[in-house]
């Protein structure tokens, strides 16, 4: 702003306060010392120099981000393009002051009442949460609202004991679901990784599957390189020499997107209730844990960079769990010392 165009004090014949001339204006500032009239005018010029925002919706500031994630190739982008959907539909064009702690709870319950878990009702608020702090920072928005999240989801304790796992193999008519099945019980990987693997990244000689995708930046959820056993090292081998793309889950020569409708017939075939695909990574560490692997390696195994969800999910099913602690208990048969 240049000199001239700076608002300075003034004083108007016939009055004893001082008043701010600005743009062809006078605004009084009620005072009649210069001393207090300078402390108004240093205010009014702070304000005039604050960044203005503009007005923008909890909707636009939604698509905003996830444009931003996307343009930077950050992690998180797929799951926030469906986590940001329901949310963006109920608060619409409502500005940011409209996502209160009551409007929040509003929300997710709402969304549970129509079937959905708990733990995507969280995850759609933690996108909210997310897009509304980048707002923030990036000076879109001048604060950013609280957005309190529900509680999380108890642990899924559903796993597939071995026989199970032999029907649901059985019930797999398409050979690509027989292969998903088989791949995600010996590696324990998430279906993303499985769908996204190509052979490029299968080292059959080595013995050795690769699921960490070199185009992508790593995130909490990680991904390992895990060794390839004895059974599904067969299966793979069978896989490789009719493949007709380079994907290693292909059908009809593409790569397959979704294994859900397919999966789903395989375990009606099977007899089984309450199993989906991430079941099968849920089992592959189970059997770990059941067979003493240490927890430590079971998290490596699945790619987490440490043990705590590990221990939280897994560790009751270590044959020596809180044996330890057990031990020093009260025996009955131990000899009381006299």
């Amino acid at each position: 702003m240049s000199e001239a165009g700076k608002p300075r004090l003034c004083r108007v014949s016939g009055r004893d306060t001082w008043h701010i001339y600005h743009q062809r204006k006078r605004i009084s500032t009620g005072c009649t010392d210069r001393a207090s009239a300078e402390l108004i005018l240093a205010r009014y010029a702070a304000e005039l120099s604050r960044p203005t925002t503009r007005a923008v919706s909890v909707s636009e500031i939604l698509s905003l981000y996830l444009n931003d994630r996307r343009e930077a190739l950050k992690p998180g982008a797929e799951r926030l393009s469906w986590a940001h959907k329901p949310v963006a539909a109920w608060f619409g064009e409502k500005p940011p002051e409209a996502v209160t702690d009551r409007e929040c709870r509003a929300y997710a319950q709402k969304r549970m009442e129509t079937g959905i878990a708990p733990s995507t009702a969280r995850t759609e608020m933690q996108a909210l949460r997310a897009a509304l702090r980048w707002a923030a920072a990036q000076k879109i928005i001048t604060e950013c609202p609280n957005v309190p999240l529900p509680s999380r989801s108890p642990p899924k304790e559903r796993w597939l004991t071995r026989d199970e796992a032999h029907a649901l193999i059985g019930g797999c008519e398409a050979f690509h679901i027989r292969l998903f099945v088989i791949l995600a019980l010996g590696t324990g990987a998430r279906v993303s990784a499985l769908l996204e693997l190509p052979w490029s990244r299968v080292d059959m000689e080595r013995r050795i599957i690769d699921l960490r995708d070199p185009g992508k930046a790593r995130t909490a959820k990680g991904r390992a390189r895990v060794p390839i056993n004895d059974g599904l090292l067969a299966t793979l081998q069978e896989a490789h020499a009719v493949r007709e793309t380079g994907w290693v889950i292909e059908w009809a020569g593409d790569r397959v997107a979704s294994v859900k409708r397919g999966f789903r017939a395989a375990t009606i075939r099977a007899g089984l209730e309450g199993v989906t695909p991430h079941t099968l990574r849920h089992t592959a560490a189970t059997w770990m844990a059941q067979a003493g692997v240490p927890l430590w390696e079971i998290a490596g195994f699945l790619g987490h960079s440490n043990t705590a969800m590990v221990e939280e999910t897994y560790a009751h099913h270590s044959p020596g769990h809180l044996k330890g602690a057990s031990s020093s208990g009260y025996d009955p048969s131990a000899t009381v010392p006299g």
